[in-house]
């Protein structure tokens, strides 16, 4: 992540390794996608890849959480760094001796220097590694997860949620738009603005869809209706985090999430499904944050609060099953 005092607005780099694993060789599953494929492609191989991703990274949490949500551990392994990380890499230094044991890597690095010897942007999870070359295929978080539901289909639990239904895709895919721009990187943009004009136009902005997320979630369980799709999986990672991080550290301090109605009953809701909030580790995501953002937090304290109890409380947001 950039040092807010080298730019001034926030802009994330977006090019990531464009390798996408389908379940035919160059076509996509998805008839809203392009199907014959322009970027290389890998076959969906249960047992041949290795998803590596950070419990404390927003970006990464999605694909844990959609990997659990479709049932897929035993077909693609998992591998979690540590919260913290150096200008290098992310490191495994969770696993005995700071190795994962599936990779042999003490850094994620090992993996992208193994595909691209001078890879020159910046390592990040979730990456998809092929364990038999121990080679990266692909760090594109929106596709990953994405492909993890079109592509890997004959792998799925039975009971699998449909992530991606047909009869609301349009509308889902403009909400997933503006959640992203606005929600997930606009806290983003608030905490690493580099002048008071930049940082007041993207806490404007945040605010703006936080209150148009409040009014669309008072009378809806869920972003699209009744059922969780994958908008709800993108929008959840950043709520979880909010009070914990971005009210503070990104300065997203209009008010806690806690005190908005609909949106604090929807986290809690999503929190309270297994395949969601088993995913989420406070103190990790924390230690994330203010220790490796040293622009932002010189002093690396991380703060003792905020009190993780109310994500227990019950919400009201509907019974059962959320698909």
């Amino acid at each position: 992540m950039a040092d807010a005092a080298k730019s001034k607005a926030f802009d994330r780099d977006m090019n990531y390794i464009p390798d996408r694993i389908t379940r035919e060789p160059g076509l996509s599953q998805d008839k809203y996608d392009d199907q014959q494929l322009a970027v290389p492609t890998w076959p969906a191989e249960p047992g041949r890849y290795r998803l590596v991703a950070a419990a404390a990274c927003p970006w990464a949490n999605r694909a844990i959480i959609v990997r659990r949500l479709l049932g897929l551990e035993d077909v693609i392994s998992l591998g979690l760094t540590g919260p913290t990380h150096d200008p290098r890499s992310w490191t495994f230094d969770l696993d005995p001796g700071g190795i994962d044991p599936v990779l042999g890597y003490e850094r994620l690095q090992e993996a992208y220097f193994a595909r691209f010897p001078d890879y020159p942007r910046g390592i990040t999870v979730p990456a998809i590694v092929d364990v038999p070359t121990r080679a990266v295929v692909t760090n594109d978080f929106p596709w990953i997860t994405h492909d993890l539901f079109f592509e890997w289909r004959d792998h799925h639990r039975p009971d699998a949620p449909d992530l991606w239904p047909d009869d609301v895709r349009d509308e889902m895919e403009e909400v997933m738009q503006r959640v992203f721009t606005e929600v997930n990187n606009g806290v983003y943009r608030c905490g690493f603005a580099g002048s008071q004009e930049d940082y007041d136009a993207a806490y404007d902005r945040l605010w703006t869809a936080m209150d148009w997320l409040e009014e669309r979630l008072t009378d809806r369980r869920f972003l699209m209706g009744d059922t969780l799709t994958e908008a709800d999986v993108r929008l959840f990672t950043t709520l979880v985090r909010f009070d914990a991080v971005y009210h503070g550290h990104f300065k997203c301090n209009r008010n806690k999430l806690t005190e908005m109605p609909a949106l604090w009953g929807y986290a809690r809701d999503l929190f309270q499904t297994p395949e969601l909030g088993g995913t989420i580790d406070f103190d990790q995501i924390k230690r994330h944050y203010y220790v490796v953002h040293t622009g932002i937090n010189p002093t690396r304290i991380v703060p003792r609060g905020p009190d993780e109890s109310g994500w227990l409380a019950p919400h009201g947001r509907g019974e059962g099953r959320r698909w």
